[in-house]
């Protein structure tokens, strides 16, 4: 049976590398800081989309993927990315 969902059970693959790529920038930034950075680009998410985000329980489309990948400076291939360590995974 087809389900819209990772082998680990998240509704995305991008949510721990944006989790990991959040808390690596440095000053510290937090989920409604980037919620306001993304915004600057033109995309309308909010602390709380960012945490489900992050946590696996919501879906990413193809431009808030572009959005994150323009607020994180990384190619958007960077951020399906699912070789993060066990210990460093994020939330989730």
């Amino acid at each position: 049976m087809f389900t819209n969902r990772a082998k680990n059970g998240r509704n995305n693959l991008c949510g721990r590398r944006i989790y990991e790529l959040r808390r690596r920038m440095v000053p510290r930034v937090s989920q409604r800081a980037l919620a306001d950075m993304l915004q600057i680009t033109g995309l309308d998410l909010d602390k709380n989309a960012i945490q489900r985000i992050e946590s696996g329980k919501r879906f990413v489309t193809d431009i808030e993927l572009s959005a994150f990948a323009s607020v994180f400076s990384v190619d958007v291939s960077q951020l399906l990315e699912e070789d993060l360590p066990a210990d460093r995974t994020g939330p989730g």
